[in-house]
């Protein structure tokens, strides 16, 4: 029995927004611990010719519903953002960045950006905008956007999401327990089963 979830994200996927908020009680229901792993959902559909359900736009009409439905059933707040989608290729970079100089402050970063996106509605596509976000969180907004363009962190996030694909990573948000694969927001009783039985 794996007492280790994966959690694949990208802050630009609203699903990735609505998991991030169930896992705390996950972990502290199944003594799990949830490790975060960055990645670029661009990137990913690219590899897999996948594409995001807002594509098709009787799809994305429907599922930012049922996204609704699931943030009432969580007790969380949602917006549809009207800038949607995000490009988050800076916003994944500094999350890498951080996690590659493992510092305390990620979770305090990862939540601001979905907070930003998915609760605040924010036009995280414009710089100032970032840099905004960045300062009313406490961080210092051009030291993090000069950590997003040193080279090792580009690198970085284009392994990491080179990796989830290689592991069959074809969305966000996407969970692995051991070898187990579990894609959607709406599959967590399912990595709760897998991390009880």
């Amino acid at each position: 029995m794996s007492k280790t979830v994966e959690y694949y994200f990208d802050f630009g996927s609203p699903a990735a927004y609505l998991a991030s908020t169930q896992l705390p009680a996950l972990a502290s229901d199944t003594g799990a611990t949830v490790l975060w792993r960055p990645m670029l959902l661009g990137g990913v559909f690219v590899a897999t010719g996948n594409a995001s359900p807002a594509s098709v736009p009787a799809k994305g009409k429907y599922i930012f519903r049922d996204f609704a439905r699931f943030a009432g059933r969580y007790g969380v707040p949602l917006k549809t953002n009207p800038f949607f989608p995000i490009n988050t290729l800076t916003l994944m970079r500094i999350a890498v960045g951080l996690q590659m100089r493992q510092d305390p402050r990620f979770m305090d970063y990862c939540n601001a950006m979905f907070r930003a996106i998915w609760v605040e509605a924010q036009n995280m596509n414009d710089p100032a905008t970032v840099a905004g976000v960045l300062q009313a969180a406490g961080f210092d907004a051009r030291a993090l956007l000069a950590l997003a363009s040193e080279q090792a962190v580009k690198d970085q996030l284009k392994a990491a999401t080179e990796e989830a694909v290689s592991r069959g990573v074809f969305g966000a948000p996407t969970f692995f327990v051991a070898e187990q694969m579990f894609w959607g927001q709406d599959r967590l009783d399912f990595v709760r089963e897998a991390l009880t039985h």
